[in-house]
């Protein structure tokens, strides 16, 4: 048995390794010269895709602040403020807690079912418990679409953004209901009107694949069908006229109904306790409302722009002309009525904040505070309904202008921008006043229809498990101390 190679042995294997290297020379060179051009390579792929940008993230953060200030304090003040002194605290209550909870149900299924790929009315369940928006393991986060090709926004703060409109559609509803309604009773409406009306209403309006996924001609009709059932029929809704406020503003009125008339209703007064709570709710909704209306935009870009000035424009004309017409009308301008014009102004532009040019908000705004304040007093006579702080005749009424107002004023000749009609070339354009105001009908009759279904249905789902309504004798004494055993007011 051999040990060891001999002197011949050697010099043979050394011949061959050396004839072997020499011909593996230029591949083992490639090879070297090949591993940093794939690094590079790899590096100008994640390089060259795109990313956030820093000052849109920002804004949006910033936007999301300003929709949570609008609910909590802004919409409870303002509400508080309209109640009787004895209500002051369950009105808070009623706003914050609802609020919040609709923030945890958000996160849990909320998004999901709103904001993914499922059927034309209700998403499905990739976002639940909002998994896949960020991958602890590689740190990395998901990204979504904005309204501009390659110009991607992180999934997170979307979420985040949207989750504040959700909150504060919902505990609108409040408005109609106080001074009577169960604490547990409107918790228990809230997760049922959420679930089964705002978020299909969310998804059949805005929920659509983003302009990148618009490749080619070849995917449009694909691509499409994906989309929420409102937006497919092409009705445009800027922040929220359906989404929000009609949704909302049915549900109240469906709410009152059920409900029933306040114990002295007609018969006793029950005016404003703090009008000065009211005016400081209603400015902070002014103030928060650019983060709702421009916001929106989803980008710090031009029509965020567009849309921050229309807000602050067609507010400003809703007050003056509510205040105007009071004047001419009751002989007096009332602060009741100021504030009141410019929450219908901000309703009424919601949905047509970048939709329409600047002259376009100025009308929709004079027309708003003239319509709304009909809604709270000849169509509120009307309807007969106990409709507490006028959610229907302010919200409603006022969503329901300003959706059918932005089919109009969208128009170019009008100088408003017009639409996206094809998002593979991004080119835009505008069917014609009547085509686009038929549109704008459609949808505002289906979400009509959609809430007052939702409502009804939920309000007598919550009767017959827990009772809706407090007795009469604890309306009297008023909800802060039978409900909460608190006081807003201890002198």
């Amino acid at each position: 048995m051999r040990t060891a190679l001999d002197t011949t042995t050697l010099k043979r294997y050394g011949l061959a390794a050396g004839l072997a290297l020499a011909a593996l020379a230029p591949a083992l060179a490639f090879a070297q010269d090949a591993a940093p051009a794939a690094a590079d390579a790899a590096a100008a792929a994640a390089a060259a895709a795109p990313v956030p940008n820093k000052g849109d993230t920002a804004w949006m953060l910033t936007s999301t602040a300003f929709v949570l200030f609008m609910a909590v304090p802004g919409l409870a003040l303002f509400y508080g403020g309209l109640v009787r002194s004895k209500n002051m605290l369950s009105v808070l209550m009623q706003v914050f807690v609802g609020f919040s909870l609709l923030m945890v149900l958000w996160c849990i299924y909320g998004y999901s079912f709103a904001f993914t790929t499922g059927n034309a009315f209700f998403g499905g369940t990739d976002r639940l418990f909002m998994k896949g928006l960020f991958d602890s393991a590689t740190g990395t986060f998901a990204l979504g679409a904005t309204f501009s090709k390659a110009t991607p926004m992180y999934e997170i703060v979307f979420a985040a953004f949207q989750a504040t409109f959700a909150g504060i559609t919902a505990t609108l509803i409040v408005g109609s209901l106080v001074e009577r309604v169960k604490f547990s009773g409107i918790l228990l409406f809230l997760v049922i009107w959420f679930t089964f009306s705002y978020l299909p209403v969310a998804h059949m309006v805005w929920f659509w694949a983003g302009p990148d996924a618009y490749t080619s001609k070849d995917v449009v009709d694909a691509t499409n069908a994906t989309a929420g059932y409102i937006w497919q029929m092409g009705a445009l809704d800027f922040a929220g006229g359906t989404v929000v406020h009609i949704n909302a503003g049915v549900a109240g009125l469906v709410g009152a109904f059920v409900l029933g008339k306040r114990v002295g209703y007609g018969k006793e007064s029950m005016t404003p306790h703090s009008l000065t709570m009211c005016m400081i709710g209603a400015s902070m909704l002014w103030f928060g409302w650019f983060g709702f209306n421009a916001g929106s935009a989803l980008e710090a870009g031009s029509f965020a722009a567009l849309a921050f000035l229309n807000t602050y424009l067609a507010t400003a004309a809703a007050v003056v002309a509510w205040v105007a017409a009071e004047w001419i009308i009751k002989g007096k301008p009332s602060m009741l009525g100021a504030a009141s014009g410019a929450v219908a102004g901000l309703v009424a532009i919601t949905p047509a904040a970048g939709n329409v040019g600047i002259m376009g908000a100025l009308v929709i705004g004079l027309g708003v505070g003239v319509v709304c304040l009909w809604g709270v007093t000849g169509l509120k006579k009307l309807i007969g309904a106990d409709d507490a702080l006028d959610v229907f005749g302010v919200h409603a009424v006022g969503g329901i202008f300003g959706a059918l107002m932005t089919g109009v004023f969208n128009d170019p000749a009008l100088g408003g921008p017009g639409s996206v009609v094809d998002w593979v070339t991004g080119k835009t354009g505008y069917p014609g006043i009547w085509a686009q105001l038929v549109i704008q009908a459609k949808a505002v009759g289906l979400v009509i229809v959609w809430s007052a279904v939702v409502a009804f249905i939920g309000f007598y789902i919550v009767k017959a498990v827990m009772g809706l309504r407090v007795s009469e004798e604890e309306e009297r004494e008023g909800l802060d101390t039978t409900t909460h055993g608190e006081r807003a007011y201890t002198m």
